[in-house]
């Protein structure tokens, strides 16, 4: 496949709005190709990539795949029977998953790292990109945000350097061969394609082993039974979190009044640098601490990580604050898991606020209805908890399961939850009930966060 990535080849690529998809299109176009491809509609990115003179079709239709392309480059959200890769195969055009072009490309920085984990990824995967910028050793970045500090979630770089995340679903994250891989966490989530948390481990065990000889495997130490991970691997291994026998810990925490964190970076028992940190919530301190480690191994001094990571500031929809109205601060989060939610309404606790009101939107019924008990227990530390309706995104109700069934749920397990439902209702009852020192918070990964810009406005 990589012979049909080459200079003025022609890439179609079959969603190429998506975070990742268009962070991939970009690369290529930079490297010399014609690339080309299609989404449902117009977006701010795809706006982007039409800028850089990349050409995009909108709606999926056969007649978009003519005989000069190349090849045809897919993600796992393109369901079997869409309209293009038909036409691709019937033509017999080359077809390739996005994750195994990620992984080609991976493949030619020497110093490559893949941040993997169930959460954190994008907010990991943005600190070890801002050390390595801040390093000045100009890295290539794929990540699933937008990161202020490049005003994008691609850049290219003209280095050996790469920072990437790694995927767990459909094991994508099995495509990958980085220098450095970062396990933040294993836990149950996607569940309609993995079935059982068992294969979730094995699969983040298989991405372990991926790593060469030579390499890193920066681990949790908080993850239940670390030693089946660490099992046949080629690489070595440096645990991270707020355990004692973690090589990397963060001592003398301190969380400040306005929710941001400032801590001591130990590694192997001795102090290696202080790092202050923008962003609220214990989560972040471990994430900073895989990103240290990661620097590290990387031969990036401490002064250097410790100023990186006091330059970020967050990623759009991660914690990211919207503004205020009225003295209601809105924050936007996209946390869409039960420990990811868990996570972001106790760094909410550590900021000053009055009432803390939680718009929650689940994202996919699948989602929603595995982890349905985990979810009910999701939402102790909110005041209010306000239930959305379920963001379909690739699935289709089958009617097993409802956001009016969840908000009962968290309702029996004691939080204060009303089923809402419609976006314009949500936001009328928010105007009538928040009031002044109120912390408002839209959680979810689909499109909850316009709740809050219209509430603003």
């Amino acid at each position: 496949m990589k012979n049909e990535i080459q200079p003025n080849s022609h890439i179609y690529f079959i969603g190429i709005g998506g975070i990742s998809m268009s962070g991939l299109a970009e690369i290529l176009k930079d490297r010399g190709c014609q690339v080309s491809g299609t989404d449902i509609k117009e977006s701010d990115v795809t706006k982007h990539l039409e800028s850089l003179g990349i050409t995009i079709h909108y709606g999926h239709r056969a007649e978009n795949i003519t005989d000069d392309i190349d090849l045809v480059v897919y993600t796992a959200a393109i369901h079997p029977g869409n309209p293009e890769l038909e036409a691709a195969k019937e033509k017999q055009i080359p077809l390739m998953d996005r994750a195994r072009l990620l992984g080609h490309i991976m493949e030619e920085y020497q110093y490559s790292v893949a941040v993997a984990g169930t959460h954190g990824k994008t907010t990991t995967t943005s600190m070890v990109s801002e050390i390595l910028l801040e390093a000045e050793k100009d890295p290539t970045i794929t990540v699933g945000g937008i990161l202020p500090a490049i005003h994008s979630n691609v850049k290219i770089g003209h280095s050996p350097y790469f920072v990437a995340e790694a995927c767990e679903y459909f094991d994508s994250f099995l495509q990958f061969t980085p220098l450095v891989g970062v396990i933040l966490n294993v836990e149950a989530d996607h569940l309609d394609y993995f079935k059982t948390l068992d294969n979730i481990r094995r699969s983040f065990h298989a991405f372990a082993q991926r790593i060469p000889a030579g390499g890193l495997l920066v681990l949790n130490a908080s993850i239940a039974h670390p030693e089946e991970l660490e099992e046949n691997l080629h690489c070595s291994v440096e645990t991270f979190g707020l355990k004692e026998n973690a090589c990397w810990q963060a001592r003398n925490i301190v969380h400040e009044p306005n929710g941001k964190n400032s801590f001591d970076v130990y590694y192997q028992g001795e102090f290696y640098t202080s790092v202050h940190l923008d962003i609220p919530g214990k989560h972040n301190i471990t994430n900073a601490l895989a990103a240290v480690a990661s620097a590290h191994f990387l031969d990036i001094p401490a002064e250097v990580c410790a100023r990186g990571l006091s330059h970020f500031t967050g990623v759009n929809r991660r914690f990211q604050r919207k503004g205020e109205k009225r003295g209601i601060v809105v924050i936007d989060d996209y946390a869409h898991h039960p420990t990811e939610i868990m996570a972001t309404l106790s760094a909410a606790r550590n900021v000053r606020h009055n009432k803390l009101w939680c718009v929650f939107q689940p994202h996919t019924y699948s989602r929603t209805k595995n982890l349905f008990d985990e979810f009910g227990r999701a939402f102790g530390d909110a005041d209010e908890i306000i239930v959305a309706d379920i963001y379909a995104a690739r699935e289709t109700d089958d009617g097993t399961i409802s956001a009016a069934m969840l908000a009962e749920r968290i309702a029996k397990e004691g939080g204060n939850a009303r089923y809402v439902g419609d976006f314009a209702a949500i936001r009328q009852h928010l105007e009538t009930h928040c009031r002044t020192g109120d912390l408002l918070l839209t959680v979810g990964a689909g499109d909850v966060y316009k709740i809050g810009e219209e509430f603003l406005k």
